[in-house]
């Protein structure tokens, strides 16, 4: 098991090209690496990805692998919050730690119940009113992975220089 100091953001069986960029784009602002679970619903050359990740795909650190399985080999399953919207804790009160996982279902479905089950005490939800029935999977990654940056600090690399012309 490697215990890197990165935050993980992982994706079970994504399915739209345009999110799965946007969520690059978000590892990469925040230096986590990313894993993609088969099966993609979309290439790795597909227009919308590279559309959506812009010139930032170069830059991330990704994996694509076949399981959850391999995931919850490589990292811990301990180290691997799910994000769903049946979880009871909100994800403002799990404590994240560096090398922790952020784990997404796809977007028609969620997370398998059969996963959320085996550990119910590493399930969080991030609160919304009734009438939104979920968030669009990239603003839930970015919310998510903003909230263990913060909490584990060191993300920020200071202010950037300003060039006056």
């Amino acid at each position: 098991m490697t215990h890197d100091s990165r935050l993980n953001v992982v994706l079970v069986r994504p399915e739209i090209a345009a999110n799965a960029g946007a969520i690059g784009r978000t590892c990469v602002a925040v230096g986590a690496t990313l894993w993609l679970v088969r099966p993609l619903g979309f290439r790795l050359d597909d227009r919308y990805l590279r559309r959506a990740a812009l010139d930032y795909w170069e830059h991330l650190d990704y994996k694509v692998v076949d399981g959850l399985d391999e995931v919850a080999s490589a990292l811990g399953r301990d180290r691997l919050w799910s994000f769903s919207t049946r979880a009871a804790r909100v994800y403002t009160d799990a404590r994240y730690a560096p090398g922790d996982a952020l784990v997404f279902g796809p977007e028609s479905r969620g997370l398998p119940l059969a996963w959320l089950d085996e550990r119910p005490d590493q399930a969080v939800r991030i609160p919304i009113r009734p009438e939104a029935r979920s968030l669009n999977l990239a603003n839930a990654v970015a919310i998510g992975l903003f909230e263990a940056a913060r909490q584990i600090g060191g993300m920020d690399p200071g202010p950037r220089a300003r060039t006056v012309v």
